[in-house]
């Protein structure tokens, strides 16, 4: 199964990428099945429409439009259904004090896939250095990962953790210690694994020029060693030239890591698929 199950497109606030395009695009490539995970990250963004949203290079920093979001996925998904499957999902920048939103959301629109990411604490962005700011690199890598544990202890509605260690690809002071913080990801991922949930391969680490794959090795090392299964890879895509990146090779690590599965979804429940390398 060529999948890509990390996609954002033209109702995602970062990125302009065209969805029917994405999706003429993925059938190019030869792709057999996408999934829209496009941003929702209550706390720092308002929703779609509102008068109030700040603007950032000349675009409403908003959450989903949902009503046409879900809209236009159907439309295509009959019209394209032939060529290739499409599902429905979202991206969730959850962090404690917004997980009612969330819930009230997931009651409202029908989702194959949700991807749980911490992309800010406290409404403290990461990519601003905001969080990090005033914190040593202990500190504010182990805050990542405390608010990360205390979400997935408490908010359940999700299908996989989004790029697990997000917090090294703005690590302005390099990589930090796996074993400084190994303590927290292990009751991270114990709980991710007891809940029957999964975790998600990330490829935009290539782009990135990371020092390690998203999450590392060495967590998918331990994922595995803990009896985790359930994992998707997706290209993170906000432009036509990441769509489809590296997913093929990422599936060569992981079975090198002793993964013969990947999975996708539909309808919230994992479907496994035989990792077959050529």
């Amino acid at each position: 199964m060529y999948s890509d199950y990390h996609l954002h497109t033209e109702f995602s606030d970062d990125s302009e990428y065209p969805i029917e395009s994405l999706i003429q695009d993925a059938i190019r490539l030869g792709l057999e099945e996408i999934c829209f995970t496009d941003h929702v990250d209550y706390g720092v963004k308002t929703e779609f429409g509102s008068p109030t949203a700040r603007i950032y290079k000349g675009k409403p920093v908003t959450n989903v439009d949902y009503p046409r979001y879900f809209d236009t996925i159907k439309d295509f998904q009959a019209r394209y259904g032939e060529q290739i499957q499409i599902k429905a999902g979202l991206e969730f920048g959850v962090q404690i004090h917004t997980m009612d939103a969330f819930h009230k959301l997931i009651s409202t629109y029908p989702l194959d896939f949700i991807i749980l990411s911490i992309h800010q604490v406290d409404d403290q962005e990461f990519w601003t250095q905001e969080f990090q700011n005033g914190k040593t690199q202990a500190e504010y890598n182990r805050a990542y990962y405390q608010a990360l544990l205390d979400v997935v202890k408490h908010y359940k509605a999700y299908s996989v953790l989004g790029h697990l260690d997000l917090i090294v690809r703005y690590d302005e002071h390099g990589l930090y210690p796996f074993e400084e913080v190994k303590d927290l990801i292990c009751e991270i991922l114990k709980i991710v694994i007891q809940d029957g949930k999964g975790i998600e391969v990330n490829t935009s680490y290539k782009r990135y020029g990371l020092y390690d794959m998203t999450p590392s090795r060495a967590i998918l090392k331990l994922y595995r060693e803990l009896g985790g299964e359930i994992i998707t890879i997706g290209s993170d895509t906000h432009k036509a030239e990441h769509l489809g990146a590296y997913i093929n090779e990422a599936k060569e690590e992981l079975f090198k890591l002793g993964f013969t599965h990947h999975y996708t979804f539909e309808k919230m429940k994992p479907i496994a698929h035989e990792i077959l390398i050529k």
